[in-house]
């Protein structure tokens, strides 16, 4: 958001890491992502990194995108993630959902990293395939349309039902 000064600040340090010389290689500062820019890279992408600290997750779409194409989810349990993820089957979870620790989800993406999605992706291509359907067929459930009619259902009937008794 455009008032959040320590988000701005805490980006901005981030790029920077570019000039490091010792790092300048490894990083790259993606500036003005937008839905097109977002069509190019999950094209390509085998594994989706997402890691907002919790709950600041917007909504995750980013993640279903790259779901239909092909990639598989590696994410903070929240915003679609919390609900759709079925770790090892559809993808992986970083961390808990109880524990919102960076040291702890920074241990947790390690260790999936290394025990599971990188022996998976090049020691079990047929493990990697069926995750991969799995996690389309997850995805394809998390639809604006899904989202509408959940929230009719759950929350404005009941008002409008509360609205009409009380006329």
């Amino acid at each position: 958001h455009p008032k959040d000064q320590p988000g701005k600040d805490y980006i901005r340090a981030i790029a920077n890491l570019r000039n490091d010389p010792e790092l300048k290689a490894r990083v790259v500062f993606v500036e003005d992502y937008d839905v097109n820019l977002c069509r190019h890279l999950v094209q390509g992408v085998d594994v989706w990194l997402n890691n907002p600290r919790r709950p600041l997750e917007a909504s995750g779409t980013s993640g279903q995108k790259v779901v239909l194409n092909g990639g598989l989810n590696l994410s903070i349990l929240d915003g679609w993630w919390a609900e759709g993820c079925k770790h090892g089957e559809n993808g992986w979870a970083i961390g808990s959902p109880d524990i919102c620790n960076d040291e702890a989800d920074a241990e947790s993406l390690y260790q999936t990293l290394e025990q599971e999605v990188i022996p998976t992706f090049y020691e079990d291509r047929k493990k990697w395939n069926e995750i991969m359907r799995s996690s389309i067929r997850t995805a394809v459930q998390f639809t604006a349309h899904r989202m509408i009619k959940e929230y009719e259902d759950k929350f404005y009937s009941h008002i409008s039902k509360k609205a009409e008794s009380v006329t």
